[in-house]
């Protein structure tokens, strides 16, 4: 039998319901909780598998999925089974999903697979349509800063895809306070807002609020959508009692994540955090992805997930969103910048 989506998908008043919030100044609003494609959707991972987490997704008011061109493995792997996935169950619900994507890092060989030229943001756009087998993206972002890029030529580039029908809105990832300032001015001057920035952020992780990045945002009416807010697997609670074998961080930068140098005095730190989870009746990711969404101009977050039951775990943290003063005061005390978890402060910094 064919799959049909859950009709209480969006019932406000059923337990769990997801909720929405318009980013920025625009008219488009976001679920808090968006599916990420970055692990668990390359060709590793069977496609019934990948299947049953984007449905149960969709299911759940979940209605926006993160993408970018590399995400696999191999590159473009998670384009082209999600692209299965639209074909053969969710493409009938187009118009109620938002599909997003990306180009900033490597993607192909040569002098025209990275960066934020012209050429590569368009052609690598045009390559992920394909892979996925859409006319446009709900979203396209740049990755990541080009220092040997123009801003102007990059932000000329959004602005071209945009007017091409290739993505009806565009956004920036990893850009300081700065650049996104520089940005949102130039994409202003050609007639085309920049929407929305995806920035990492967590509680050991807190780069958005000392460099300015969310006063700069709601400042100009740009949406946020965090990516890591459980810290690389650090906030989930399986490190409590130190760095398992196998784990993300246990392998390491060569799986694009944490090392295992974790100290002893941040995992005194994230023991303390799960006992303020516990006294609010939530586990310690509950309690990291409520902590990030306090804040109003945080549109969204994006979550992986490898298990559907995981998908319903984190989204029962929205059910806890709100603090109390000395709640805050007490995560303050422990919620600080570990060193190596913002992987991407070199990108980020590489105009300086």
């Amino acid at each position: 039998m064919s799959w049909q989506p859950d009709p209480a998908r969006y019932d406000a008043d059923r337990p769990g319901a997801m909720q929405y919030r318009r980013a920025g100044a625009s008219g488009l609003k976001l679920p808090l909780l968006t599916l990420g494609l970055w692990h668990n959707f390359g060709d590793d991972v069977p496609l019934d598998r990948q299947r049953e987490l984007i449905l149960g997704a969709f299911d759940r008011g979940v209605t926006h999925f993160d993408l970018a061109n590399n995400y696999g493995p191999p590159y473009g792997a998670a384009e082209s089974n999600f692209g299965r996935v639209l074909a053969s169950d969710l493409g009938a619900h187009r118009d109620e999903v938002l599909v997003t994507t990306k180009a900033g890092w490597d993607m192909w060989p040569g002098p025209y697979g990275f960066g934020g030229s012209r050429k590569y943001l368009v052609a690598s756009l045009d390559q992920s349509l394909r892979r996925m087998g859409l006319d446009y993206v709900d979203i396209f972002y740049h990755h990541r800063p080009d220092p040997e890029t123009p801003l102007e030529e990059t932000m000329a580039a959004l602005d071209h895809i945009v007017r091409s029908g290739r993505a009806l809105y565009v956004g920036v990832s990893s850009y300081s306070a700065d650049e996104t300032r520089r940005a949102h001015e130039i994409l202003d001057s050609l007639g085309t807002p920049l929407t929305i920035h995806q920035p990492s952020y967590s509680m050991l992780n807190r780069w958005i609020e000392t460099d300015g990045l969310l006063d700069a945002a709601g400042e100009l009416g740009i949406g946020v959508i965090g990516f890591t807010a459980l810290a690389q697997g650090l906030l989930t609670g399986k490190y409590l009692d130190g760095v398992p074998e196998g784990s993300r961080a246990a392998l390491g930068s060569a799986r694009g994540s944490l090392d295992a140098s974790l100290s002893p005095e941040a995992a005194e730190r994230i023991r303390g955090l799960a006992r303020i989870a516990e006294s609010r009746g939530q586990s310690l990711a509950q309690l990291a992805l409520a902590w990030a969404l306090r804040d109003e101009r945080m549109t969204s977050l994006t979550i992986g997930a490898s298990r559907l039951e995981q998908l319903e775990q984190n989204i029962a943290a929205l059910g806890g969103l709100s603090f109390s003063d000395d709640e805050l005061a007490a995560i303050d005390e422990l919620a600080r910048d570990e060193p190596g978890v913002d992987l991407w402060a070199g990108a980020r910094d590489s105009r300086d």
